[in-house]
């Protein structure tokens, strides 16, 4: 595969153009301040509850945004950044178009590295879920409707809860704690960037953690629908990384959301319209389109 080929004679120049997202995207920063700005104004107009802890290191909390109606379906949105950026409050304007189609929203936070490694923010994300799963009930969730999704880092973040043995990390959580995931713009084969010098002094990672870290060299835990999307503006290595999963997890696989004329940024705010194909495709994924 040329792939494969790639990561035998890698082309470091070749990969630190295509992972470098905010070099090709140059107007990324409008893109930030207005996903704060909306975000704020959401927060201010939303029935919330922010910095809700999972656990008790400083980036373990998460904003829950219930939704008053619908049928306990929730969402938890995982933030990209690269694993070292962003926060989850730049994401709270997904809130209004899921909570208005009856979807709970609960945006999680991590510690974000070099001060923790990408494993530990794994571990992380494997607490968020189960504080969900355990409290859904208590903000008028269902532990069966329970989703996960995320973008960038959050895409590979969401894969690899949907590889996570629940019974073996927590005896009281259920094999199949998720009952689908959404996979925007993510990193499934974690070895490229290895070689990607803009970020190796934050992830330091070598081919060893690569690997264990790489969704698309491991199976899912359950049949549990895995649904991708990938901008059709964005690098072809984000293309290879979004096609790479729907070929490896195919028994899980629901389908790819294409997204033309969206760049990495612009893809995501799909989620906070209505009327866009990924709207559509998660409202698929949740079975809330009948």
């Amino acid at each position: 595969m040329a792939g494969e080929a790639r990561m035998n004679a890698p082309d470091k120049g070749f990969l630190n153009r295509q992972y470098n997202n905010r070099e090709l995207v140059p107007d990324h920063a409008q893109y930030f301040a207005r996903w704060q700005e909306s975000s704020a104004l959401a927060r201010s107009r939303m029935s919330s509850l922010l910095d809700l802890a999972y656990g008790n290191m400083p980036g373990e909390t998460l904003d829950l945004f219930p939704a008053r109606k619908g049928d306990g379906t929730c969402l938890m949105f995982i933030h990209g950044g690269y694993w070292r950026s962003l926060d989850k409050r730049d994401f709270s304007f997904l809130a209004p178009p899921l909570v208005d189609a009856g979807i709970s929203l609960a945006v999680v936070n991590y510690d974000l590295c070099p001060k923790v490694t990408i494993e530990q923010i794994v571990l992380q994300m494997l607490r968020a879920s189960r504080w969900l799963w355990l409290h859904a009930e208590d903000y008028g969730m269902d532990q069966d409707r329970l989703y996960v999704g995320g973008h960038s880092a959050g895409g590979h973040l969401s894969a690899m809860l949907m590889c996570a043995l629940w019974p073996v990390f927590d005896a009281q959580l259920p094999r199949d704690l998720w009952k689908g995931g959404l996979a925007i713009s993510g990193i499934y084969d974690m070895r490229p960037l290895v070689y990607v010098d803009f970020l190796q002094a934050d992830l330091r990672l070598d081919e060893a953690s690569a690997v264990r870290l790489s969704p698309a060299l491991m199976m899912p835990a359950t049949r549990g629908p895995v649904m991708t999307c990938v901008g059709g503006d964005e690098s072809s290595e984000f293309h290879r990384q979004n096609a790479l999963l729907g070929e490896r997890w195919r028994a899980a696989f629901a389908g790819d959301v294409p997204m033309p004329g969206k760049h990495h940024f612009s893809v995501v705010d799909g989620l906070a319209e209505h009327d866009s194909a990924l709207f559509a495709g998660l409202r698929r994924l949740m079975k809330l389109d009948k």
